[in-house]
């Protein structure tokens, strides 16, 4: 195409910004909205397939939707002449891939925060039922930065090419094998991809950016599928000493082949990156007590909180059981009764004793001054004679 192109009667084309087995993108002016953009043109042999066709302006228009900072914003679709093309937001910055080929290897700084806002833009893309299937260094757009200076964004894009490719099965040398090894192995046996396809894709990517290298080499598919099942890649600290072992345990994680053991989700994978900057351990999974620190690494089975909860139990002493005492004493109420039984004793006694005396007054006063002058003489008597004496007078005055 020239300088001079236009597509749509709109769209003037101008350089070329990149290209691959799929497609071509070029910069553009937007004549009606006055503004530049980016127009990518579908190959020769995908305009002439239908169905492909079909599938790729359907997901096109499902991306549109998609409005992140973190993912290339589509604006139109349309075709010109048998060409199909897609209008993007035009990015002025560099793809991952030539940020490698440029730079070889990235710090861990930059790594993780281009990882993270990559994770912004799946999770978001996810949120909404989209998965991009094709995670690679040439579809991250990266500005400021290393590609520039100053502030760094990261921005996806392809997502309607990824979709609609898979879904015709288009296999052809230069796309599939350029990209086979960002491929998770799920993929690879054919299985419906997920979001947990796109972490691990994510994952692949952020290694070589640590290394330079992939994870695993493969020439086809059926290479990459045998070393995935075989082989487990070296953690990219073993490259790269500059790498914390925290952070190359986040990448490894994301490289699962198992994905029940990888990330849950972009959201997930974004979390372990900026844990594992900081120092913290997230090789295994965490619930809701968080990942660990180095110290605890020999701990690597359990979390740290966890852990630390079952020391504080195992060693605190058992309380011991309450032991039978028998019913127990009431020394107070038994106390209580007895003094209770000798008051009433005693005031029965002294009763008695008053009636007895009211009684011998009564007598006394009904009986002659023999009786008073006997009863005088009981004072100087004995005890035993002044009872004998008593008998016999009241004896004698009750017949």
């Amino acid at each position: 195409m020239t300088d001079t192109t236009v597509l749509g009667d709109r769209y003037e084309l101008h350089d070329k910004l990149g290209s691959g087995g799929m497609s071509n993108v070029y910069r553009a002016t937007d004549r009606i909205l006055e503004r530049s953009v980016a127009v990518k043109v579908l190959a020769e042999h995908l305009s002439d397939d239908d169905r492909f066709v079909a599938r790729f302006r359907r997901e096109a228009l499902a991306v549109a939707k998609l409005i992140h900072p973190n993912i290339v914003q589509v604006y139109d679709t349309g075709v010109d002449s048998g060409r199909h093309f897609i209008v993007m937001e035009c990015v002025e910055g560099r793809s991952g891939a030539q940020l490698l080929k440029s730079n070889g290897v990235l710090d861990p700084e930059t790594t993780v925060e281009i990882g993270v806002q990559a994770c912004a833009g799946l999770e978001y893309a996810h949120r909404h039922g989209i998965i991009h299937r094709d995670v690679k260094p040439g579809n991250l757009m990266i500005t400021g930065g290393p590609s520039g200076g100053g502030e760094m964004t990261c921005k996806l894009t392809d997502f309607g090419i990824a979709r609609a490719a898979e879904q015709t099965r288009i296999t052809q040398v230069g796309s599939v094998v350029g990209t086979a090894a960002y491929l998770a192995p799920e993929q690879v046996r054919g299985e419906e991809a997920t979001p947990a396809t796109d972490v691990y894709a994510l994952g692949v990517v952020l290694y070589q950016f640590l290394t330079g290298r992939l994870p695993y080499e493969g020439s086809s598919l059926a290479e990459l599928a045998i070393r995935q099942q075989n082989e487990k890649p070296l953690p990219p600290r073993t490259y790269n000493s500059e790498v914390p072992e925290t952070v190359s345990g986040s990448v490894m994680r994301a490289l699962e082949g198992d994905k029940n053991l990888r990330f849950h989700s972009a959201g997930a994978l974004s979390d372990g990156l900026e844990r594992g900057l900081r120092g913290e351990d997230v090789t295994i999974q965490m619930d809701d007590d968080g990942p660990r620190t180095p110290e605890h690494f020999p701990m690597a089975e359990t979390a740290t909180r966890p852990l630390e909860r079952t020391a504080r139990t195992a060693h605190r002493p058992a309380p011991a059981p309450p032991r039978y005492k028998g019913p127990p004493p009431r020394p107070v109420l038994k106390k209580r009764s007895f003094f209770n039984r000798a008051f009433r004793f005693l005031a029965g006694m002294i009763a008695l004793v008053l009636i007895a005396a009211a009684v011998a007054g009564v007598v006394i006063s009904l009986t002659d001054q023999t009786a008073k002058i006997r009863v005088r003489e009981w004072t100087s008597q004995s005890v035993d004679q002044v009872t004998t004496d008593l008998k016999n007078f009241l004896r004698e005055n009750t017949q």
